[in-house]
């Protein structure tokens, strides 16, 4: 198990470097640090302690993709400066403050100094090196051009990042009011009904049928809660294990797209993705039967996957891929049009190109539009449900009076 060791150094201009880097032994780790072109001066094993790195699966030590963007420019920007791959990826590994991501690095080092090709060692990760990064690597290494091909990797997961972020963004306001609208709405029918219940139960009062139908839903969660919690994981569990079926997929995509405003921003979110990593693709020289098999496998849209290997079943038979997109509802008229002219033209990757900004555009639009809208929206929501939960348990005080009124009639 590879040790963790303190290392004190001089650079190439005389200043003195300290850092922490986990090697097998002293005599690797000063290897390694030589290699980076570092002259050792103290290597110490660090001292176990009780503190240790706690990764939580799906959040820590997790591989962003603006982190895989900026490993990419500066490894283009290291291959095209002249250096070798053994020492790019030893710098990039120990620069890296993603234990998970500098172990891949390590990794592919090893992998690489073996004889490796690079796109091999890195494919042995597909959870951190998709196919079309493999893919644009591959071609660059074929065509001797590995720096533009990862500057174009970057760009590309750049804009990807981006997109990502500004959707997520949008998402971010409803998302927190919706938490809020059900912690709201569980406290009261947890805390706040029970009591009114006790009172109108103590009056004997005829109530409502919406109060009726609030004291009921309060009783269930009062009373048997931790069923109720237990029967929405196993919804949840079930809902999820049937959304990663290939008929799952399908429906569920296509009821969000149904879904106002929410459907079309899906709809050019993948369509600016599919656009963008195919001519990309193309520009790299990666064949279109193979370009699209990857880009098919990266857009996250069941219906639009169809519509690719439908592309490809019509590539195979010699006719354009623009013939295909025409006959999908997905794809905007425009887009196969834009594609017809892209291949008529030969300059399908720059067609792509330009209609994989002016999707970005359109979804930036969209998503600035649905931020100020979603606001007094949910504010809406938000005050009709407190609302309408407050109206149902004051509803019944319009007709106690009466009630109190003739008991104490009768007791007269």
């Amino acid at each position: 198990m590879p040790t963790t060791y303190a290392y004190k150094v001089r650079n190439q201009e005389g200043k003195l470097v300290s850092g922490q880097l986990e090697g097998e032994n002293q005599a690797l780790v000063a290897a390694r640090l030589q290699e980076m072109g570092f002259t050792p001066i103290a290597i110490n094993q660090t001292k176990a302690g009780l503190k240790k790195d706690i990764t939580i699966p799906g959040l820590g030590n997790r591989i962003k993709l603006k982190d895989l963007a900026v490993f990419s420019r500066q490894f283009a920007t290291m291959v095209d400066s002249g250096l070798t791959l053994l020492r790019a990826l030893s710098i990039l590994a120990s620069q890296s403050t993603n234990k998970r991501f500098t172990r891949v690095l390590d990794a592919i080092r090893v992998d690489v100094q073996r004889g490796m090709a690079l796109s091999d060692a890195m494919g042995k990760h597909p959870k951190v090196f998709n196919h079309l990064y493999m893919a644009m690597v591959r071609s660059g290494e074929s065509g001797g051009n590995l720096d533009a091909s990862l500057l174009s990797l970057a760009e590309t997961l750049e804009r990807q990042a981006e997109l990502r972020s500004k959707i997520k963004s949008a998402m971010a306001y409803p998302m927190v009011a919706l938490i809020m609208v059900l912690g709201i709405a569980a406290a009261m029918l947890l805390f706040i009904v029970p009591i009114f219940a006790k009172v109108f139960h103590q009056l004997n009062a005829k109530l409502p049928k919406p109060t009726r139908i609030l004291m009921a839903v309060s009783a269930v969660l009062v009373h048997d809660l931790p069923f109720v919690l237990v029967g929405l994981v196993i919804v949840g569990f079930v809902f999820f294990k049937w959304k990663k079926t290939p008929r799952g997929r399908m429906t569920w995509s296509s009821v969000v797209q149904r879904i106002p405003v929410f459907g079309m921003l899906m709809v050019k979110t993948s369509i600016a993705r599919f656009t963008s990593t195919l001519g990309t693709l193309l520009r790299s020289g990666v064949p279109v039967l193979q370009a699209l098999e990857i880009t098919g496998d990266s857009v996250n849209n069941p219906a639009l996957e169809r519509a690719i290997q439908e592309a490809q079943e019509t590539i195979q038979r010699g006719e354009p891929m623009s013939a295909a997109f025409e006959q999908h509802g997905i794809i905007p008229q425009m887009v196969s049009q834009m594609i017809a002219v892209g291949e008529e033209t030969g300059a399908l990757d720059d067609m792509l190109g330009k209609i994989a900004t002016f999707y970005e555009q359109e979804v930036q639009a969209m998503v600035d539009a649905l931020a100020s809208l979603l606001e007094p929206l949910m504010i809406v929501v938000l005050g009709g449900i407190v609302g309408s939960m407050i109206i149902a348990l004051y509803l019944p005080m319009f007709t106690i009076d009466k009630v109190v009124e003739n008991s104490g009639n009768g007791g007269g």
